[in-house]
């Protein structure tokens, strides 16, 4: 019988992290009766286990949801994409004066930059961690069927969305599908259109794997709409618009999901609006989103929302009203997110960090009809944003300005939700002329982050590095 233990290693170009490393023990030729189960507490894998229960199968799976939670790219802390391209972009004002934050917010990185590191060296981490899970279940012998399928499904899901959040912040990177350390060492960087070919079939094969329903009620755990909502938003990004529209579509008629018109009930964890999203760590903890942005006196401790993203918003906005709160300590005024309500413990869990909601199917959709000459069907979709953030219709007949209010909505409903604005800005071209009027540091090259110094200097195929650095 084949044993499954997290272990630390030392592992190349990928630094040294914590890693799910299969391991071939044979512990006797008797039955299973010999196989003594280890208690897994609080979602983590401790001691030695095997990927022959469902029980384990879902152990190794909670591991990599807490690593996405508390650490990396989808993390909510200020270490993760909310608080750093909000930084990097236009929404939100560094406090914290750090030789780490600093250079993010004043778009001066340099590719010996602490967080240019671990955002990579973390991500690849996970992504490790999730085609050990993919391997180990498919090579099981004994977990049924309809558990392999889905346990699969969930980590090549996570292996196609950290990928893509890499893509958005370092361009042309290794996609990663293998444990084999040999292999992994000498990887070379694969176009963005390649890149996205493999997040685009791993998202595919995801959801043909997942099941219809959630396998948990809090909806942390992906099913089968989770795979075609990232799918909807990857083929936006890849300029496929029919097929961008079709998912978004399948996901917007699913009966799981339902409009929500109270702006503060769609970051509350039992929101029907929400598709995806990351358990707390504890049954009383809060979203670390809440806990990061959240302050109650002045100065803030980590950042603020910018004077001029204040500013922009549209008179009746009721995103401002519900999604903002001022905070005055004598004559100074700041303001932070405050889409998450709370920021410390509850008697039980009330916000969870979300990932994946409706408002993006629709605006996905809206962009993609717009695109493709529907701009009665993405007005309407854009319309049902409006008017639930309190504002009126649009009327307009012309594809560009019905395409430009797209962006500014998208602007103002993702503020501070994992890179969205940044990315946004990339894709569409625009960031050069808006990000070097408000951002005076602000160069074309800064489109994307460097390749981490410490991982070229240990797989030169992983030259040459990003333009700018």
């Amino acid at each position: 019988m084949k044993n499954l233990q997290f272990i630390t290693v030392q592992t190349k170009p990928f630094q040294v992290y914590r890693i799910l490393l299969v391991l071939a023990l044979i512990l006797s030729s008797s039955s299973c009766s010999d196989f003594v189960e280890v208690p897994l507490p609080n979602s983590q894998l401790t001691g030695t286990t095997v990927f022959e229960s469902e029980l384990t199968a879902n152990a190794a799976m909670a591991q990599i949801y807490a690593q996405l939670r508390d650490g990396g790219i989808l993390s909510g802390l200020p270490t993760g994409a909310s608080v750093r391209m909000g930084l990097y972009a236009d929404e939100l004002q560094d406090y914290t004066n750090s030789t780490i934050a600093l250079p993010i917010y004043n778009n001066a990185l340099t590719a010996d930059n602490a967080t240019v590191a671990s955002l990579w060296t973390s991500s690849y981490s996970q992504i490790y961690n999730a085609n050990s899970v993919i391997h180990g279940v498919e090579n099981s012998t004994r977990l049924p069927i309809a558990v392999k399928n889905r346990v699969s499904g969930e980590a090549l899901f996570v292996r196609a969305l950290v990928h893509f959040y890499l893509l958005q912040i370092y361009g042309s990177i290794p996609y990663i599908t293998g444990t084999n350390y040999e292999i992994n060492r000498k990887v070379t960087r694969s176009s963005a259109d390649e890149v996205y070919t493999e997040i685009a079939k791993d998202l595919e094969s995801a959801s043909t794997r997942l099941p219809e329903n959630y396998s948990s009620s809090d909806r942390a755990k992906p099913n089968k709409m989770v795979a075609k909502a990232m799918l909807a938003r990857v083929y936006l990004y890849m300029n496929k618009n029919t097929e961008a529209a079709n998912e978004a579509t399948t996901v917007i008629n699913s009966p799981l999901y339902a409009w929500e018109t109270d702006l503060n009930k769609i970051f509350l964890r039992n929101s029907k609006t929400t598709i995806w999203q990351l358990a707390s760590a504890t049954a009383v903890r809060n979203s670390n989103e809440g806990t990061t942005f959240i302050f109650v006196s002045g100065p803030p401790p980590v950042c603020a929302l910018r004077a001029d993203f204040m500013n922009a918003f549209e008179t009746g906005d009721q995103r401002k009203v519900n999604w903002t709160k001022s905070v005055t300590t004598g004559l100074n005024t700041w303001n932070h997110p405050n889409k998450y309500k709370l920021r410390t413990a509850t008697t039980s869990s009330q916000e969870y960090s979300i990932v994946l909601r409706l408002a993006e199917q629709y605006l996905i959709r809206a962009e993609a009809r717009a695109k493709l000459g529907d701009l009665a069907g993405a007005k309407e979709d854009l319309n049902k944003i409006r008017t639930t953030a309190g504002l009126p219709i649009i009327t307009s007949t012309i594809a560009t300005e019905i395409l430009t209010e797209i962006q500014k909505q998208r602007r103002f409903e993702f503020f501070t939700e994992h890179g969205h604005r940044f990315f946004d800005l990339k894709r569409s071209g625009t960031a050069d002329g808006i990000l070097s009027v408000s951002k005076p540091g602000w160069n074309s090259s800064d489109v994307l982050w460097p390749i981490p110094e410490l991982e070229l200097n240990a797989n030169p195929n992983l030259q040459p590095q990003n333009t700018g650095y």
